[in-house]
């Protein structure tokens, strides 16, 4: 019986800790901001972010981010090339996490 509940309690300790690393990070896509789309926008993370509420930031994440490459690659044509790019969809969970959590009805501003 003790090396069920043992067992069963290491598991549930691993899944926890392999869902945390899974999870997108502000302070990780701030950073991605900063080094990857700054100079090609022209504009600062907390300006960018201000751009819509954390309601349309989630909008255009929405189905891998095609609405938001669509626009900002648009808006943006110097930017257009990381994000139809595969760094972008690598690092866009964490671009994402950013400008929602920074969003302009979220109250929080970035250091950027």
């Amino acid at each position: 019986m003790k090396k069920i509940l043992g067992l069963l309690l290491a598991v549930f300790v691993l899944v926890g800790v392999m869902s945390t690393s899974a999870l997108a990070d502000a302070a990780k896509g701030q950073k991605y901001y900063l080094k990857y789309m700054k100079k090609s926008t022209g504009i600062n993370g907390g300006q960018f972010a201000a751009k819509h509420t954390q309601a349309e930031w989630k909008e255009l994440f929405a189905s891998d981010g095609v609405k938001f490459i669509e626009t900002y690659s648009v808006e943006f044509p110097n930017a257009a090339d990381f994000l139809k790019g595969d760094k972008f969809k690598k690092y866009m969970g964490d671009i994402s996490d950013f400008l929602i959590n920074f969003a302009s009805d979220s109250g929080n501003v970035p250091s950027c």
